[in-house]
């Protein structure tokens, strides 16, 4: 690049974005890359405190901003991402639709750990909607050596693309409530309304709900009755404490199904389940879903319906950033519950 005195700079084109900021109202593009300065400029420029401009100057060792950011994000980007165009140095990578956001976060510490090059994004595992800007990439200076670049550039895409979107897919989802206190009349549910509701945005359809006593076996036989007919998801909820009447848990174990974990290092939610038969996902859902608005099932449920296989490994995770803070007003998931699930 060319450093040229803005007194000079009358017919020469810009090699950079120039940023006007008026403080406590705005901040916008005043100067776009390539644009011609004309002799109305110069004081507009002096007024911003610019007493310079710098003019591109290509050399073989060097990239500019601009092409550096659009090629970063473009190596970054895998399934369901669109980018920006370059905005002050700045690259965008854009949600193509509904899904759970998936991120590499060693390989984007080492990308951040590369001298000039920033690449930043939402956590992993989290779900998204279509639009939604989830990442955005740029480099410090106006031009980032090419071996920087090319570093940065495989680091982003071997083995697979640092960045991705799984899709939701609309499973087919049983509900089987447990307690004979239900079952009888006694009690009123109201977990068939809850799951309906907490399934829906991912676009679950629920074929049906099924009361049933505290028998384990019972309990077995309905989980294996939906996943014969079709459920590709079986809540189960209630009778999930260490009391010895509630034996949901033994009937989830008595289908023969894989458990990843009875217990969770998350509050509230800490007497949540998981368990796999097939490929068919199994939640035990306490009662403390009822009364608390976010729990670690709704922490699992974008992954569940992304067809992720969620790892006892995700669940011990859970720890750091599983303790809710309770808020007044709750703005979940614009909070850091749960945010450490996943590696």
């Amino acid at each position: 690049m060319k450093k040229v005195p803005v007194q000079e700079a009358v017919g020469l084109q810009l090699c950079h974005d120039i940023t006007k900021v008026i403080p406590g109202q705005e901040k916008y593009r005043a100067y776009r890359r390539g644009q011609l300065i004309t002799p109305a400029d110069i004081p507009n420029l002096l007024d911003m405190g610019k007493e310079h401009i710098y003019v591109w100057e290509p050399e073989d060792n060097m990239v500019h901003e601009d092409e550096a950011a659009t090629r970063l994000a473009g190596r970054a980007a895998g399934q369901g991402l669109r980018l920006t165009e370059p905005s002050q140095g700045r690259v965008n990578l854009c949600a193509r639709y509904d899904g759970l956001l998936k991120v590499n976060v060693s390989r984007l510490n080492w990308i951040n750990n590369l001298e000039n090059i920033i690449l930043a994004t939402m956590h992993n595992n989290r779900a998204v909607v279509q639009g939604q800007t989830v990442a955005g990439t740029r480099v410090i200076p106006l031009a980032i050596e090419r071996h920087t670049l090319e570093e940065a550039e495989k680091l982003a895409s071997a083995p697979e693309p640092l960045i991705s979107i799984m899709p939701f897919h609309p499973l087919w989802v049983g509900i089987v409530t447990t307690g004979s206190e239900v079952y009888n009349g006694q009690i009123k549910d109201g977990f068939g309304k809850l799951i309906r509701k907490k399934v829906a945005p991912f676009g679950g359809r629920i074929m049906g709900q099924v009361i049933v006593p505290d028998n384990a076996e019972i309990i077995a036989r309905e989980i294996h009755n939906y996943i014969e007919e079709g459920a590709e998801l079986v809540v189960v909820t209630g009778g999930m404490s260490v009391d010895p009447d509630d034996v949901t848990p033994l009937g989830i174990r008595a289908t023969g199904s894989e458990v990843v974990f009875y217990g969770a290092p998350a509050l509230p939610g800490s007497q949540n389940m998981l368990a796999y038969r097939g490929h068919v996902p199994i939640c035990g859902v306490p009662a403390g879903a009822l009364y608390s608005r976010i729990t670690t099932f709704d922490l699992l449920l974008p992954r569940i319906f992304a067809g992720d296989r969620i790892s006892r490994a995700d669940i011990v995770a859970l720890g750091h950033g599983g303790l809710c803070e309770e808020c007044k007003v709750c703005h979940y998931p614009l909070c850091p519950f749960g945010k450490s699930i996943g590696p």
